[in-house]
This record gives C-alpha cells, sequence and structure tokens, in this order.
C-alpha cells in the first residue's frame, strides 16, 4: 500500500489550489466548514475536501500539515468524507493568539460531536496519522512526525465499506490561510488488534 496522488478526487474543488508529487496546498475560502446540527443547530456542508478512494479494512494514513492560519475557527487536517451526514474530520482550529483547538469531530446520520483539547497557538505544524479496523477509526497527532499521541478511537456507522481517505482546509468565519499537505502515506494498520 502507498499513496497515490493520481487517485485524488475533489468534494467541492477550492478556487486556489496546487498538487505536486511533494506537497499539496490549498487557500482556503471564507465561510466554509463541515457541521452537522449538533448544539449550534446549522449544517455547513461547504469545506473542500480532497480524498482518495481506499478499499483496504484495515491501514493507517499519516500526512503532515503545515498552516498559517490567524482569524477564529481556521482550520485544516484529516478527513473522512462518505457524504454530507457521515464523515470525521481532526484538525486545530484557531481561537485566538493563545490558544487553539485540537480536536476531532465524527458525524453519524446527520449529527456531529466535536472532542478537543487546547495547544499553543503557536504551533503551525502537526501531523496526523487516522488508523483504520473495519468500521472502527483511531485518530492520532504529533508535533514531530515520531511520537504520536491518541487523539480519540470512533465508529463511523456508514464507514464499514469502500471509503474515500483525505485532506481538508477550512476558514468558517470571513478569513483565508494557506494549508500545506506533505509527507503522505498509505501503510498497513499500525493500530493492533487489542487483545
Amino acid at each position: 500500500m502507498s499513496f497515490d496522488s493520481t487517485k485524488l478526487l475533489w468534494v467541492r474543488k477550492p478556487e486556489r489550489f496546487t498538487i505536486s508529487d511533494k506537497e499539496i496546498r490549498i487557500t482556503s475560502a471564507p465561510f466554509t466548514d463541515l457541521w452537522q446540527r449538533t448544539y449550534y443547530g446549522f449544517q455547513n456542508d461547504n469545506a473542500p475536501v480532497l480524498q482518495f478512494p481506499v478499499k483496504e479494512k484495515y491501514f493507517s494514513f499519516v500526512v503532515k500539515t503545515q498552516f498559517n492560519s490567524k482569524h477564529r475557527f481556521d482550520q485544516c487536517g484529516v478527513a473522512i468524507y462518505l457524504n454530507s451526514e457521515n464523515w470525521l474530520k481532526a484538525s486545530a482550529e484557531f481561537e485566538n493568539d493563545k490558544i487553539q483547538r485540537l480536536g476531532s469531530v465524527v458525524t453519524n446520520h446527520g449529527y456531529s460531536d466535536w472532542a478537543t483539547t487546547d495547544i499553543d497557538a503557536s504551533i503551525k505544524t502537526i501531523w496526523y496519522r487516522v488508523s483504520r479496523r473495519e468500521s472502527d477509526y483511531r485518530i492520532e497527532y504529533s508535533f514531530d512526525g515520531k511520537e504520536f499521541k491518541q487523539m480519540r478511537i470512533c465508529h463511523l456507522t456508514e464507514g464499514g465499506g469502500d471509503i474515500y481517505m483525505g485532506i481538508y482546509a477550512c476558514s468558517p468565519e470571513n478569513s483565508s490561510f494557506e494549508a500545506i499537505f506533505t509527507e503522505m502515506d498509505l501503510t498497513d494498520c499500525v493500530w493492533k488488534e487489542h487483545h
């Protein structure tokens, strides 16, 4: 298994992006987001997501993100987007000059949740690793690309068949920033079976 940039497919192509074998750059557009119903009451489903199809039931995907986010809720990271009501994402959302919220959202049948922890706003490089075991997923992060820490284990109700694995960047408010994605790799699953 290996990452193949020729199989990338857009869910909502952004106006500004570049793709090469070494890196992908996405400039976010204002008022773009992914969220469904819970708590806030609104539904936002207009963020660009760049994905590739994955048939394997067990795999791990790693990507390095670099970003110059500077406005509230600016975010970029990993995503598995099945359709508007079934997806997951993980990213650091800019909050203010002191903190950003490192978190993940899992959306099943049209309802999103959001799990977060605060990290320093000066952090502008994060690696993410998503591992799949059938319809269960583990999301991890790293600040150095070597030591990964678990963010969450979750279930995608519709995520047991063929899926799409990818990246995204968006700016829910009136802002824009450039996100750079490198070191993408698709490997055998590093999330071992629990005994």
